[in-house]
């Protein structure tokens, strides 16, 4: 259940522990069967070293570079419109800093953030462009 997940010392502390257990629960529901905490799970696993070679019959595994940043880019996207608005990225930085840096600086970074990321001008940061980002400033 939700309430079980919140009993896990990691997630609590986690300032994205909230968004984290909420990607295991189909919406509305507040309890997950096995298989569904076994796939939301497989995100967590390291990218397999032979993924470059995989047959392209079978399909994506869940722990392939681009389901990991899926998952991440929906841990973003609040309000699961497919894209990460100024707003959305104000709130996940706020979860994530706290108290620590002010409004002006939080508003700074996203807007430095979308600045960079934003390919098609729409002040937002869609998948695509989440990835390429994750791209360059990845190793």
């Amino acid at each position: 259940s939700r309430e079980d997940f919140q009993r896990i010392p990691e997630l609590a502390i986690n300032p994205l522990g909230d968004r984290i257990i909420n990607a295991f629960f189909p919406e509305g529901e507040d309890q997950v069967n096995f298989r569904g905490f076994m796939r939301t799970l497989a995100h967590f696993r390291p990218i397999d070293d032979h993924e470059k070679n995989k047959d392209p019959n079978v399909s994506e595994p869940l722990n392939s570079r681009n389901n990991k940043l899926l998952f991440a880019f929906r841990l973003y996207d609040l309000d699961k419109d497919d894209k990460i608005s100024r707003d959305e990225l104000l709130q996940v930085l706020r979860m994530m800093v706290g108290v620590n840096i002010s409004d002006d600086q939080l508003g700074s970074i996203a807007d430095r953030t979308i600045q960079e990321a934003d390919q098609d001008g729409d002040s937002s940061i869609s998948f695509t462009e989440f990835i390429k980002v994750n791209f360059y400033t990845s190793p």
